[in-house]
């Protein structure tokens, strides 16, 4: 079976900038998109979390590793500080291999739906 790189992209809207908050959210989100992407440690190569500058108490890669994901590459940044966009939320894009014609499982939970609303259907 042939095997090629994919990214999948997910967000969640968290409620507080409270390190617990970001932590259970975060974790919540990488949970469910390994679920919807039938996704292991072994097969990502990296993620890449960005958070808005309203959350900062803890880095979303915290969760990641509590998930048992310490040896994935992880990194974070800020999102882009945009005028009235959404709150709140961090992001993610995991990069993981996968069989050849799977189809990524974008994950956006919660009030970050609106982020992607054109996904909004395979939610």
């Amino acid at each position: 079976m042939t095997e090629r790189l994919y990214a999948v992209r997910g967000a969640t809207q968290v409620s507080s900038n409270d390190v617990n908050a970001i932590l259970d959210g975060t974790e919540e989100l990488l949970r469910e998109l390994m679920s919807r992407n039938n996704l292991d440690a072994d097969h990502m190569v990296s993620c890449i979390f960005t958070s808005t500058d309203d959350l900062n108490a803890e880095f979303p890669a915290v969760a990641a590793r509590r998930l048992g994901l310490d040896q994935v590459p992880l990194l974070c940044n800020r999102e882009l500080d945009v005028p009235g966009a959404m709150r709140s939320v961090i992001r993610v894009m995991v990069h993981y291999y996968a069989p050849e014609g799977h189809a990524p499982a974008h994950t956006y939970l919660g009030e970050a739906q609106k982020l992607r609303a054109d996904l909004h259907s395979a939610q």
